[in-house]
């Protein structure tokens, strides 16, 4: 096999913009209004971006602390709360990877509907196969290997920022004083009601964890850096780009069109918000600009989904088949078993009248537990730091406001997404006794048996819900 080609600064940061600024971005201003108004959503904002600033110091800091730990987010909770830990939270990871671009598929289509009508809103059976061929497509170029895809991730993500800052100037020039301040807090008294705010604030956050999913993708990535020190920046730089992209396209959108308005658009919202503006041109600009977008954020998190488990099997907490490469260095049994999983969920496109809600409401229900686990395990190891070393103090404080932020975050995302993701964590028991067994170790210790139980009773439990219609997956 040739000699890894290993990735830089400017790829690594494009990594993390074009994962986290995918399809979702262009949706926002629509998904966002149906949960809060324009002062709930910035409150929202401010607690998001502070929380995943939180988790963004803690992989800086756990990367330069632990440069070892080249699988990133999983290895970190193995590392800090053992394997069954570890093996949980890098299947949450994978599990939350590609229920996200089975909701990048429907949005892709729905783009594609506007020029071509047979793909209608992005959930029929034309769309079906258009996204199974895009699916396929990205596959082969991943074979080409990691550095090939990761120089076409970062032309495609220079691209998509096109579009959105001609938005951007559009809503602007179009700005509404009179809409931007017209039911401010969305209360009955028109005033700031404490117990209303944070029941709309509560109402945004799956919205925003879904919107920053791979914040994290430097870090799943820093087994292939060139620097390590590189992947803190490069998260850093990343969010700090995303937060101000993400601020501008709701606020200024509330300052164009009513939150109920913007509430009915259909998707993708924002090219339905600018043709209200300028006319048919700017439904166009945007929907192309969707269509590069999101094929990018489908390269990008294809990547990390078939990056995550390959280097989990390196290290044991994969089953050891995910290991294979190809001679270019691709993760090559990884990426088939992610993709065909994929490609059974697309299936629900024909399904769900919702089915990009539902996928990326799962995906970001998934991707909490390795999120939790960061945050536990940045304050763990800081505790355990000699005292006197450099940032200890400012390190405990981020991981205790990390950890916070995750509980919020399972909290937030409601009891029923929780219990559906039960649904997929159970079965990874097997996937864990699988393992343990070619690894030749005890399948459980104590406490993971207990853990392991709680998974199963919640499973059961998610059935029963089902079953008795307390979770109607219709209305989901």
């Amino acid at each position: 096999m040739e000699e890894e080609k290993k990735l830089g600064l400017v790829p690594l940061v494009a990594l993390v913009v074009g994962s986290i600024v995918g399809g979702g971005v262009f949706n926002l201003m629509a998904d966002m209004s149906k949960e809060a108004s324009l002062g709930g959503i910035i409150i929202g904002w401010l607690v998001a971006g502070f929380g995943m600033a939180m988790l963004a110091f803690s992989f800086q800091n756990l990367t330069a602390k632990r440069p070892d730990l080249d699988a990133g987010i999983y290895s970190y909770a193995r590392e800090g709360f053992g394997k069954y830990m570890g093996f949980n939270a890098a299947w949450g990871y994978w599990l939350a990877a590609w229920l996200g671009n089975v909701a990048y598929g429907t949005l892709l289509f729905s783009a594609v509907g506007y020029f071509f009508s047979i793909f209608g809103d992005g959930q029929n059976l034309a769309s079906v196969i258009g996204a199974s061929v895009m699916l396929w497509l990205v596959h082969a170029l991943i074979l080409k290997g990691v550095e090939t895809a990761s120089v076409i991730n970062t032309i495609v993500t220079i691209a998509k920022m096109i579009p959105l800052a001609i938005f951007f100037v559009t809503m602007i020039v179009a700005f509404k004083l009179d809409v931007f301040t017209a039911d401010f807090w969305g209360t009955l008294s028109g005033h700031f009601e404490l117990g209303d705010i944070m029941g709309q604030v509560k109402g945004t956050m799956l919205v925003t964890v879904w919107v920053f999913t791979g914040i994290e993708g430097a870090v799943v990535f820093s087994g292939r850096a060139k620097k390590k020190s590189d992947i803190g920046k490069a998260t850093i730089l990343g969010l700090i780009t995303v937060i101000s992209i993400y601020m501008l396209t709701t606020v200024l959108s509330m300052a164009v069109m009513t939150r109920p308005e913007l509430a009915e658009l259909k998707q993708p919202a924002m090219a339905y918000l600018l043709e209200s503006v300028v006319g048919e041109w700017g439904a166009i600009l945007i929907n192309a600009g969707v269509i590069v977008s999101v094929l990018g954020a489908w390269l990008a998190w294809t990547m990390f989904a078939a990056e995550l488990p390959f280097q989990a099997a390196k290290q044991g907490s994969f089953p050891k088949l995910f290991a294979k490469e190809n001679k270019n260095g691709a993760p090559v049994n990884s990426l088939i078993f992610t993709n065909i999983l994929i490609q059974i969920f697309l299936f629900t496109f024909l399904i769900s009248s919702a089915a990009y809600k539902f996928a990326f409401s799962l995906a970001s229900s998934a991707i909490l537990i390795p999120y939790v686990f960061t945050g536990f395990y940045q304050l763990k190891y800081s505790i355990q730091e000699k005292a006197g070393t450099p940032n200890r103090t400012r390190n405990i404080i981020v991981g205790i406001l990390a950890s916070i932020y995750g509980v919020w975050l399972v909290y937030a995302g409601g009891i029923d997404f929780f219990l559906l993701t039960m649904l997929l964590f159970a079965p990874g028991i097997f996937i864990y006794a699988w393992v343990q067994k070619e690894n030749k170790e005890k399948l459980f210790t104590k406490n993971e048996i207990i853990c392991a139980a709680v998974i199963v009773g919640l499973f059961l439990f998610c059935i029963y819900q089902i079953a008795t219609g307390a979770i109607d997956l219709s209305t989901l």
